[in-house]
Parts: C-alpha cells; structure tokens; sequence
C-alpha cells in the first residue's frame, strides 16, 4: 500500500464568503485566460478555499467563461472542509486534500491562493512561491494575495516559474479615502515592508500624492479621479496595464519596483 503523504502547511482559519475573490478573478481571467484557453482541460487550483467552498465554485464559472475546458480543484489542508464540500462537486470541480505539495496529477496551469499565507513568517514566502511556482505547467501562474472579508480591497502578487512578475491592486473605489487604506491588505512578503526606506511605502506615498493632486476630477466619480493618479503615477513608476484595467479599479506594477531591501 502506498503511504499517503502527510500535506505541506498548516490549517487557516477557513474565513470565506461568497464573491470575496472576484476582483481577483477577473484579472486573472483577463490576463490568464488566454492560456488556460489554449492549453485546453487545463486544471486551475484553488489552494486553501476555506471553510467553505464558494471561492472554487466561483473560480470554475468565471474562468469557463473565457476558457470552457477548465477544470478546477479545491484544495485544503483540513480534511473536514474536503468533506463539507464534496456535495458541490460537478462536471470540471473537484476538492481534495492537500496543500503547498499541490497533490493533483496534471501540473496545473492556476494556482490561486488567497488569504493563505497571512498567518505564516514574512521568512517562509519565499520558500512557499518557490515550491508552488515548480508545480506550475509551462506557462502557468501562481496569484497570492490577501483581500478583505468582503473583497473590496485586494492586493495580489502574480508569479511564473521564474517567480514574482507583478503586485496589483485592486478596491471598489467608493470604499477608499486614499489609495494607502490598501495597504492593510499587502499580502505577506510586503506588508511589514510598508516603511519608510522600503519600495513598497514609497510607492504608496508617491500613489497618496498622486490622489490628492487629481481631487479635481473628484467631481466626474472616484473612477475618473483614480484614473488620473494612476497616469501620473505611471510617469515615475513601471505601470504595466493601461485605463481599460484602471477603470476596473485596479493597477498592476512590476514586482521589481516594490520587491523588499535585503
């Protein structure tokens, strides 16, 4: 008999609701679904979805949408939350057992972990990006972020099998009084860098500044007003999407801007 491997990390607190992930899954069906549509059955992970599993159920819908042989597999650590969701398994969704291993046959082609590595050492990201990044097919790409209980504020950070790509951030703009309030939702590997001296404070700093001198089109909705910051921001820093995804309340810049000192 096969000896069953004992799965990598340790159990969340499982907090989830439905439609918490939605920003995140719209950027990565802009910007991924191209390649999930081209590979195919490709299979999409959602890694620690939590005492629930709406997060998955959610992931397989709105990425069908742009790639309709997608297959999704929820994956957590505590076999109980694999039991409670079995009953919502269907054609392309599947849940098991596991965890930073990625135990799934196919090397997937998505691994989305939100809200995962909130409770480890700022120390043990990099190892974590690093084993998941290796699981990933050939053109693949690890999300990991941190959002609010209700998503209106998320920052993620997207990885290829060479590593960090990007850091986006993404909030219903009504919720915001200056672009800084994301930084309460920094996902692991910057939060504790937002301090003075380390990239990611001054990016912030450089963003709360840029919204204050674009109030005027305050008067058009806070769209248009985070519109403008975001085109005076980009004169300084590497910017890498355009107004179609500033509109969606987003930006997304190159992780080498913000990676940490040392």
């Amino acid at each position: 008999m096969t000896a069953r491997v004992r799965p990598v990390g340790t159990v969340t607190r499982g907090t989830t609701n439905p439609n918490r992930l939605r920003r995140m899954d719209r950027w990565i069906a802009h910007v991924h679904g191209g390649a999930l549509r081209r590979a195919g059955e490709a299979v999409a992970v959602d890694l620690g979805y939590g005492a629930a599993p709406w997060t998955a159920v959610e992931l397989l819908g709105r990425l069908r949408a742009v790639a309709p042989l997608v297959r999704v597999v929820g994956l957590e650590i505590e076999p109980a939350r694999v039991a409670a969701a079995r009953p919502y398994e269907r054609d392309g969704l599947v849940f098991r057992h596991g965890g930073f291993e990625i135990p799934v046959a196919e090397r997937p082609m998505l691994v989305r972990a939100a809200n995962v590595l909130r409770q480890y050492e700022e120390g043990e990201v990099a190892g974590v990006w690093e084993r998941l990044c290796a699981r990933l097919a050939p053109g693949g790409l690890v999300v990991e972020g941190t959002c609010d209980e209700v998503g209106r504020r998320h920052v993620w950070v997207a990885l290829g099998p060479e590593g960090p790509r990007t850091v986006t951030f993404a909030a219903r703009l009504g919720s915001l009084e200056r672009p800084s309030d994301l930084a309460e939702r920094l996902p692991k590997a910057l939060i504790h860098r937002n301090v003075s001296g380390e990239p990611v404070h001054a990016f912030l700093r450089d963003f709360d500044r840029a919204w204050a001198a674009a109030a005027p089109y305050a008067s058009y909705g806070a769209r248009q007003r985070w519109i403008r910051a975001v085109r005076d921001l980009a004169v300084d820093w590497p910017v890498v999407d355009g107004p179609g995804r500033w509109r969606q309340g987003e930006v997304t810049v190159r992780w080498e801007a913000l990676a940490p000192r040392g």
